[in-house]
Formats: C-alpha cells, structure tokens, sequence
C-alpha cells in the first residue's frame, strides 16, 4: 500500500510541479503588475503544451487539470454562509438568482444562433452567469467526454477572464454614469461582473462599503455552482446513451462544497482553517487552470472562431442589462 501511493506520487509530481510553477509565476504577475491570476495562468501554460504529451509529466498534468481542480471549487465553500444571502434582502437576492438562471437559459436558447451545440452553451453560459473560471471548469469536469472538450474550455476560460477584467474597468464608470446608489452600484457589480477578483476589484475602485457589497453579492453566485452543477448532471444522466459514461449522480466536490458551506453557516469552521482552505483553493485552482492550458493546443484554440466570441459577449451583455433592468424595478 506505502509502495503503491509512493510509486503514484512520483509519477505524479514532475507534472503538478510544473503546473505549481507556472501558478506562482501567474500570481507574481498579479501581484506586482496587476495582471488577472487566472488568464496569465491559462496564458502561461498554453506554450507549454509539449508537456501534456511528455510521458513523465502528462500524468501530473492531467492530475492537476481534474482533481486539483475539484478540490479548488469544495474548498470554496468555506467562503458561504446562509447569514450571507440572508443579509441581503428578499428582492435583490432573487434578482441575483433570477440573473444566474435567466443567462443560462439564454445561453442555451441562442447556442444555435452562433454554432454552437448545448454542451458548449451550457458550459460557457454557466461561467458568465456564476463565477467565470471557476464556475467554468466545476461544469466542464461534469459535462460527457467529447471531442474538443479541453479547447472548448479553455476557450471560455480565456474570454470570460478577458471580459471580467474588461467589466472591472468600465462597469464603475457605467453605474457612476448612469447614477446609481452605492448599493445598487454593489449589486449590480457583483451581479454581473464574472470573476470574484475583478468583483473585488471593481467594488472598492468605487468605495468600502460597495466593495464589501459586490463581494457579497458574487459570493451569493458561487453559491449556485453546486445546486446547477448537481442538477446537469442530473439531466445529462437522463440524456445519455445506456452504455455511455455517465457522470456522479452527486460528484463528491459537490458534496464537499455543500458540506463545507453548511458548517460554516453554523459557524463550525475556526477562522484559521477557513483562511488556510481559502487560500488552498486558490492554489489549487491557479495550479488547475495552469494545467488546464498546458493540455490545450493553440491551433486548436484559434478554431473556436470569432462566433463564439461573440456568443460569449452576448451573454455578458445579456447579464448585465437583466440586472441592471431589475435594480431599476426594485428601485
């Protein structure tokens, strides 16, 4: 047994290693020149793909890209708390539901429109609608294996990163344009805006207590990746072929999340393990999305096309423009 899990981690290690690598040196980039941690991630590890093909690192790697991955997006449940969505209030916390599910919906109504199947519209709508990145390889772990899979979610990696940073700029210059309270400005940045850093990023631009707000409210998202995530699987079992592959009736990230956020909304978890597993998770995810581009193929990236693209930005617009109709309404 000792023999066997030593034999494992030496076969693993050289590839997680290098994904490890390549995450400190996204999260340098962040750091000291402001550069978005995931895309450089994903950037970083594109002309690296040679290494996905090496037989002493593509064991690693593909470790990294699923179950470093898996363990990132548990741990995040440690941020969640039933407080949290509570102290909210009744019509804004739906209409932050109400925008999850109205932009998935959308995404699998307008696939065809752009040429794309339901897979790919399901996976690149839950990313803008939840949490980018993350959201964007939780549902990519559960969807059927398929041709292209990994360039497809790289690809939706990428765009949504871009287009968060995009938002992080200019949404504070939108919502001061457009008048809108501190609080309304909070909701709608959180509301909208993709990834957690940009959230993050974009609320206190404006001031403390919208950034404390937009946090909140994106933190509210992610809540929803492990209800969506259990539920696809649910219908993507139903869909299959008898024979095919299916994927977990519950996948055990899932159960771990849930189980994570349900004793912290009871106030079990000791804030030294809550900050330890919050930073694990962004290792892990850095590290995951690191490997993620590793395993993908530049020619094949660029053959996603420009439609997809646009596909990506329509949903983006589609979110915001729901939000923002729904604080006019609430307001």
């Amino acid at each position: 047994m000792v023999e066997t899990i030593k034999s494992r981690a030496n076969e693993l290690f050289p590839g997680v290693a290098i994904a490890g690598l390549v995450a400190i040196s996204a999260q340098f980039l962040n750091e000291h020149y402001g550069a978005p941690a995931m895309l450089m991630a994903i950037l970083l590890g594109m002309p690296l793909h040679f290494l996905s093909e090496e037989t002493r690192t593509s064991e690693g790697i593909a470790f990294s890209a699923k179950t470093l991955l898996r363990i990132g997006v548990a741990l995040l449940g440690v941020r969640i708390s039933v407080e949290m969505v509570q102290s909210l209030g009744l019509p804004f916390l739906l209409l932050v539901v109400a925008g999850v599910f109205a932009t998935i919906g959308f995404s699998l109504l307008v696939g065809r429109l752009f040429g794309k199947d339901r897979l790919f519209s399901f996976l690149s709508g839950g990313a803008v609608a939840i949490c980018g990145a993350s959201a964007a390889m939780a549902i990519g772990s559960i969807l059927p294996k398929r041709e292209n899979a990994e360039r497809d979610l790289a690809f939706t990696v990428i765009t949504v990163t871009v287009l968060s940073t995009m938002a992080m700029i200019f949404y504070p210059i939108v919502t001061s344009y457009l008048g809108l309270t501190m609080d309304e400005t909070g909701v709608f940045l959180g509301g909208t805006i993709h990834d957690v850093a940009q959230v993050v990023g974009a609320g206190f631009s404006v001031s403390e207590e919208t950034g404390d707000l937009s946090t909140l409210v994106k933190l509210i998202r992610v809540t929803l990746l492990a209800p969506i995530v259990l539920i696809a699987a649910l219908i993507l079992r139903k869909g299959m072929d008898p024979g095919a592959s299916r994927p977990p009736l519950m996948p055990g990230f899932v159960i771990a999340f849930l189980v994570l956020a349900t004793l912290n909304s009871f106030e079990l978890i000791p804030d030294l393990i809550k900050d330890t597993a919050s930073q694990v998770s962004r290792w892990a995810l850095l590290a995951a999305i690191a490997a993620v581009g590793m395993k993908t193929s530049i020619p094949k990236l660029l053959e996603v096309g420009g439609p997809a693209i646009w596909m990506v930005v329509t949903q983006t617009a589609f979110l915001a423009l729901f939000v923002l109709a729904g604080i006019w309404l609430i307001g």
